[in-house]
């Protein structure tokens, strides 16, 4: 059971709201996930049948959340049968019962990704096509986009500027008519032919429009076209639509997600009601005054103002750092610092940045400290494919008896060096207890070795040899590391392997850190050497985010690091924002588009308000941009925030007022806005 006076009275109007469409605009912090439960407990109360209840949402632990927070409320009967599920779950149980009439079985498959590979690579081979793994996962990816964007395999239409979408155009109908003959549908398949089977079948619509009088939707802001497309079908009947979301925290266009859902929202709903929840009960007074004006700027949202009973707080930092080292140095002060002066925890603390290439400098700060820390939605730095690649080849530089890391890249990127001639190697090393570099350098004595896989092992060999007397210059490391990364091509060997050329580019991006990180330890050494960097390296890696210190790890105390798109839905005390630089925050890729600056804004946004009591806003001056140092300019978000709200200072330079003082003229500054507005 639960209290209607324990809500506000926005979040009441949103719980009683009766019969009709209803979208609530619910602000970061605003208790939305109460909100929605609280609305489906309080329709069981009121004599609705707990099967005509749909709840959607886009994860199963978001789903499972909300069943649970559901069944504490109406008890376990009521929730047996109401259907609160994820949009795929909701797609497999339509299908699984009514598939037959699109002329599949009902006993049908859905295939995994490498169920769809395999499929895809013969379709390739059949159509005289590369069936490479990267191509076939280029074709997967297409296809995905497509159904998402209610594009069937007929539909399709290929582009001239595209010529990849010609081969899409081929393969599309030909991988369609393969899972029909196999009985089997793939993932995107459980929302498009959901929606095709509803569409083509009136009396079957009927029944789910009246089977689920009233339907409610988590995260709104994030359905992409099939998503829409299923609500719109199932709202069809009673128009008992509720569906919960912030354009302001839209920030996953790259996933098909269509914002335009929720700004038009009463003109696909006619008679819509639309309740705004904006008292929020996350943040101090301070970071909400900063939020709201920040997304001010954005031209296309539903106008909303953030507002909190709490204290203003503390004002911002801003710090203008020398570079990605210092910038890591000053954050692992302020933690040091907060965690004395207000006996933090290492959990009060979150490091978010725009791209996850920026978390190598904060990860070896932090293990240099001692500082636990978790890494959320990446992998760690060096334990990254493209990081411990080029780790191989300088380890094998080094020491070529090292034969783990000799292996690894002896046909990487590919030189024709293959499988059968590898093993014929490892067997010959074996037989003369020799070691594989010894064996590598005398290539003529392997029998059944062709000559140009001979003439691969001989200029490999010469390349390992070049670079260990060009490494021995201690004032030329950066020059031979970024020469070595230009001859290997690595980044073609990148892009020849991913799928999507994005996530290649931040493969490549995560690769060229390491000439940053080279160029920090040069800086920290009076001796610099290859052999000191690569030490530096493995005993960072030998000992990950401070693993020494089980306790604080299995309490959960340590820090966490996460790119801005990976910190939606979560707070946290403490939160450092890096980056504030052109280039970063905006990205470099949306500068010349105006709509990916609002997503931009709106990602800035997501991270302000993910603060509850601290802001600390960190920029560079200059980076390091395959080892040379470039100059930056702050973000332009900066200037669109309160300059009242705002302590600029260097880094390494405390406030000259002291944080009593911060808090004193921020509270000043709310007295003076109370006065104005009357």
């Amino acid at each position: 059971m639960f209290d209607l006076n324990q809500l506000n009275p926005q979040q009441r109007q949103a719980v009683t709201h009766g019969a009709g469409p209803l979208l609530l605009l619910a602000g970061a912090g605003s208790g939305k996930t109460r909100v929605i439960t609280c609305r489906i407990a309080h329709l069981v109360q009121q004599g609705t049948s707990p099967e005509q209840i749909l709840a959607v949402t886009f994860t199963n632990k978001a789903a499972r959340e909300m069943r649970e927070r559901v069944q504490e409320m109406t008890g376990r009967n009521a929730v047996k049968g109401m259907t609160i599920s994820t949009f795929h779950s909701l797609g497999v149980q339509i299908l699984k019962s009514h598939i037959d009439r699109l002329g599949f079985k009902r006993n049908f498959s859905i295939y995994a990704t490498s169920d769809q590979l395999r499929l895809v690579r013969e379709l390739l081979r059949e159509a005289g096509a590369d069936s490479s793994n990267r191509d076939a996962e280029q074709m997967i990816w297409r296809i995905s986009a497509a159904k998402n964007r209610l594009i069937d395999a007929g539909q399709y239409q290929p582009t001239l500027r595209d010529p990849l979408s010609h081969l899409v155009a081929t393969i599309y109908p030909r991988y369609q008519k393969a899972l029909k003959a196999y009985n089997a549908v793939d993932f995107d398949d459980l929302l498009l032919l959901t929606v095709r089977l509803l569409e083509g079948q009136s009396e079957l619509l009927a029944h789910y429009q009246q089977r689920f009088v009233y339907q409610m939707v988590d995260e709104y802001q994030d359905t992409n076209p099939v998503q829409y497309q299923l609500l719109k079908l199932l709202a069809g009947g009673h128009k008992n639509l509720c569906v919960v979301g912030d354009d302001d925290q839209s920030i996953y266009a790259f996933r098909g997600a269509d914002i335009s859902n929720i700004l038009d929202f009463e003109k696909d709903f006619p008679g819509t009601r639309i309740i705004k929840l904006e008292q929020n009960y996350r943040s101090s007074a301070t970071i909400l005054a900063a939020a709201n004006q920040l997304i001010a700027n954005n031209r296309q949202r539903r106008p909303k103002t953030l507002w909190t009973s709490s204290p203003a707080g503390y004002a911002i930092d801003y710090l203008r750092c020398e570079d990605s080292e210092d910038e890591a140095r000053q954050v692992v002060e302020l933690i040091h610092a907060e965690t004395f002066r207000h006996q933090r925890k290492f959990s009060d603390f979150a490091i978010l940045y725009r791209t996850n290439t920026q978390s190598r400098a904060f990860e070896e700060q932090l293990r240099y400290d001692n500082i636990p820390y978790v890494l959320i939605g990446g992998q760690q730095f060096f334990d990254r494919k493209e990081i411990r690649d080029l780790v191989a080849y300088l380890r094998t530089i080094l020491n070529p008896a090292d034969e783990v890391n000799l292996l690894r890249i002896i046909n990487y990127p590919k030189r024709g060096i293959g499988e059968n001639s590898i093993d014929q190697i490892i067997r010959r090393s074996a037989e003369q207890n020799a070691g594989i570099w010894q064996l590598l350098q005398q290539p003529e004595q392997f029998d059944g070795i062709g000559q140009k896989t001979l003439t691969a092992i001989a200029e490999f060999v010469a390349l390992i040899k070049s670079y260990q007397s060009t490494f021995k210059n201690p004032l030329r490391l950066l020059d031979t590391l970024r020469q070595l990364l230009n001859e290997l091509k690595l980044a073609d060997e990148i892009y020849r392997q991913e799928k999507d050329p994005q996530t290649a580019q931040r493969r490549i991006e995560n690769q060229n850190e390491i000439l940053n990180s080279l160029g920090a330890y040069i800086e920290r050494n009076e001796r610099p050497s290859l052999a000191g960097f690569v030490d530096a390296i493995s005993l960072l890696d030998a000992d990950p985010a401070g693993k020494d210190d089980k306790e604080k790890l299995l309490s959960g105390n340590t820090v966490t690091l996460m790119s801005l798109h990976s910190s939606k839905g979560l707070e946290f005390p403490v939160v450092f924002l890096a980056g504030m630089e052109e280039g970063f925050l905006p990205h470099k890729k949306s500068l010349d588009v105006t709509c990916d600056i609002d997503e931009e804004r709106r990602l800035c946004y997501v991270g302000i308000t993910r603060a509850e009591q601290r802001l600390v806003l960190l920029g560079a001056r200059q980076r390091r941009k395959h080892g040379k140092l470039e100059l930056r300019e702050p973000s332009r978000f900066l200037a669109e925030l309160p300059q009242q709200l705002l302590a600029t200072r260097q880094a390494g330079v405390p406030a000259d007022d002291g944080e009593e003082q911060q808090e004193k003229s921020a509270n000043q500054f709310f007295q003076q806005m109370q006065q104005l507005l009357g």
